[in-house]
């Protein structure tokens, strides 16, 4: 078995998959530099990242697996593991060794796995476009805190932009410490310099006196108009939250300041 080290994008990935076809490794262990230890045994190739050979890579999967797999590949990249990187490396290797249609074969352990990925970080993904609600700070930019399973702003970053073209926003990403800033004409990518949590969380979030004026009223009416339209005698929790799991509920207006 042999180690690559990677530098953890999706590139990186694909020029690993290209190193592995030019060495003539069949085997290769994935690994990122944070998460390969010098005293390992034996030694580790290091890849560098080449985006002409990473580019050669996906059109030649492009050209071997149809439109839903390759959608499918680069939704389970957000994953952001590397247990799923070294999924989709083999996954790849495999797709290159077999005939056309082997990516449509769901009794191999890669295809199906593949699958129940990307399937997971989807559901992540339309959770967000569902959950995230905005506050609007006194300097009227409206943001929003998150912390998703999976790494899933750059899935959603076209459907923020679309939906509120109109104001300028930043969703953040407190696990992963980046965030998404749409300045009314595009979304770039923001980084906070390392500062302690507690600290990065209230920047982005704001405390209450640095809401807009009228934030806390629109907050005060939403929750209103969800109690007064609940029918308790009709409530099912078991089933409200099997739509709305528990952890989305910090990100939702009218469960108050509920935390999980």
């Amino acid at each position: 078995m042999t180690s690559y080290i990677f530098d953890g994008t999706f590139y990186g990935l694909l020029s690993a998959v290209f190193e592995s076809y030019e060495r003539k490794h069949k085997q290769v262990r994935l690994y990122t530099h944070t998460a390969y230890s010098s005293d390992m045994f034996g030694g580790a190739i290091t890849v560098t990242t080449n985006p002409e050979k990473a580019l050669r890579v996906w059109k030649g999967l492009n050209g071997r697996i149809d439109a839903q797999h390759r959608e499918e590949f680069y939704t389970s990249w957000y994953a952001d593991d590397l247990k799923t990187w070294q999924l989709l490396f083999d996954y790849a290797l495999y797709i290159f060794e077999h005939p056309a249609g082997a990516d449509r074969d769901y009794g191999h352990a890669l295809v199906l796995g593949l699958s129940q990925v990307a399937r997971k970080v989807s559901r992540e993904r339309h959770r967000m476009k569902a959950f995230i609600r905005f506050e609007k700070g006194a300097n009227q930019l409206y943001h929003a805190v998150i912390k998703p399973d999976y790494d899933v702003l750059p899935l959603i970053a076209e459907h923020f932009r679309q939906r509120y073209a109109d104001q300028a926003w930043v969703i953040y990403d407190e696990q992963r410490h980046y965030g998404l800033y749409y300045d009314l004409h595009q979304v770039q990518e923001v980084v906070f310099e390392a500062v302690p949590a507690a600290q990065e969380h209230a920047a982005i979030r704001q405390e209450d006196t640095l809401l807009d004026s009228q934030e806390a009223l629109y907050a005060t009416l939403w929750k209103d108009y969800f109690r007064n339209t609940n029918i308790k005698e009709r409530s099912n929790l078991k089933l409200h939250i099997q739509h709305v799991p528990k952890r989305y509920w910090r990100y939702l207006t009218e469960k108050g300041d509920v935390r999980y």
